[in-house]
């Protein structure tokens, strides 16, 4: 193993490892796809401070992702396989084949949805279910439209698509924790693009986070 392969390994083992405490990780997909870095959370540990986090330090949207196995099972379509509109027609990207996006929901013990305690509530009981799924159960514990964007991940992770769906996700299964992870790009407040790397790291020393390049992950889990 050459010294680059050894510390790209060390540092996906601290990735799992942190993901195990249930403490959040900051993943940098790669320069020549989104090129975009994600706080990304396991979903179970979530809590409203976690939600004003995203909300404030990293600024993006802030979804929900589950592994293929639990989206099947609750029966969770891919959004542009069912929109009825003209919209989702030729819907092409130029980071990859297809969007991970299917619907949004809230817990129907929210309010609004939207508050950091709302949302905190939703996105832990849907960690909750994606570790038993039952799709009778989440129709009647969840409604759609809501304030939560979910997230499909490709059925085998890494090896079929390295988004950041599929990184936290094989986090998520390598630190023994439900197949459900929560995402939100960092974005920066003076270009308003992406957060530099250089300042991702910055942000996750501050922080005391850990900050993972996505290579180091597919090379340790795919």
């Amino acid at each position: 193993m050459s010294r680059s392969e050894s510390a790209d390994a060390d540092t996906a083992q601290a990735a799992v490892d942190a993901f195990a405490r249930g403490e959040p990780v900051l993943i940098h997909d790669a320069a020549d796809r989104e090129g975009e870095t994600d706080i990304v959370y396991p979903a179970g540990s979530v809590t409203p401070e976690a939600v004003a986090r995203m909300r404030n330090d990293a600024g993006g949207l802030i979804c929900a992702a589950l592994s293929d196995a639990a989206a099947d099972a609750l029966e969770l379509p891919f959004m542009q396989d069912v929109l009825d509109h003209p919209t989702s027609a030729d819907h092409e990207l130029a980071y990859d084949e297809r969007s991970s996006f299917s619907l949004t929901v809230n817990h129907r013990d929210t309010f609004t949805g939207v508050t950091d305690d709302d949302r905190s509530l939703t996105i832990t009981e849907l960690a909750a279910l994606a570790a038993d799924p039952d799709p009778e159960a989440f129709a009647e514990s969840f409604r759609s439209p809501g304030h939560v964007h979910l997230l499909r991940a490709a059925p085998d992770l890494l090896a079929d698509r390295e988004g950041h769906t599929e990184l936290g996700i094989a986090l998520a299964a390598a630190a023994d924790q439900p197949p459900a992870v929560v995402v939100c790009e960092m974005l920066d407040d003076e270009t308003g693009g992406a957060l530099s790397p250089a300042d991702a790291r910055a942000y996750a020393r501050e922080q005391g986070l850990h900050y993972v390049e996505g290579r180091a992950i597919v090379s340790a889990l795919a």
